[in-house]
């Protein structure tokens, strides 16, 4: 490992201090990660999560008083370039499609492994979205169901072909970096590509775009 790399900046927000306890310590192990702080509930996370402006955030579903869909939503005003990983106990196909057309940068169970997490830490940090393997088939059977058909043509039409093989790459789950090597581009033309796709489809995030391209069989 590069030791001269920043280390990535995690926040954590969950109502359970044992939990968020474990999680510091896993991390905490780990020169490329720091912990740079915790929260119990939405509003706190909203708090911090604006003041310490982290890389990524690991983020509970069930909360009492706000729920973690509706602190992602407020977390994301403030920190647009903090990837938010819904971290839950909830295996419910509902929930992952909802975490994730409000812009969650991924969906994480909390009984998979710690190397799993690690990577997929470092993965969102990277701009990947990351989806717990035993959900990635539930996903695309719950946006499906959810009467998922073709795109209308003036939707696709506001694509160029190059931005429509972008849209392709992050329905995928592909980071710029990927996308740049398998389309031979630049990865700054690749960002340029992905704004732009955004901006044309009217989408909050690169998420969002792939939870689109899925819902409307582009994928």
């Amino acid at each position: 490992m590069d030791t001269t790399k920043e280390p990535i900046r995690v926040l954590l927000v969950d109502d359970h201090s044992l939990f968020r306890s474990g999680i510091r310590s896993l991390l905490q192990r780990h020169a490329e990660f720091a912990v740079v702080g915790e929260a119990a509930d939405g509003v706190e996370g909203i708090k911090r999560a604006r003041q310490l402006q982290p890389d990524v955030v690991l983020l509970d579903l069930n909360m009492p008083g706000m729920s973690g869909v509706e602190t992602l939503q407020l977390m994301q005003q403030d920190c647009p370039d903090a990837a938010i990983v819904m971290l839950t106990v909830s295996e419910e196909s509902h929930d992952l499609a909802t975490a994730l057309r409000a812009g969650a940068s991924g969906y994480l169970i909390k009984n998979i492994d710690t190397d799993y997490l690690l990577r997929a830490i470092r993965r969102a940090a990277a701009g990947e979205t990351v989806v717990a393997e035993a959900m990635t088939g539930k996903l695309v059977a719950q946006l499906q169901a959810g009467g998922a058909g073709e795109a209308p043509a003036s939707e696709l039409d506001k694509l160029t072909p190059r931005e429509k093989e972008i849209l392709d790459c992050l329905a995928r789950g592909e980071s710029n970096k990927c996308i740049a090597r398998n389309l031979d581009l630049a990865e700054s033309t690749v960002k340029i590509h992905v704004q732009n796709v955004l901006k044309k489809l009217k989408l909050a995030s690169r998420v969002q775009a792939a939870v689109f391209a899925v819902e409307h069989r582009l994928k």
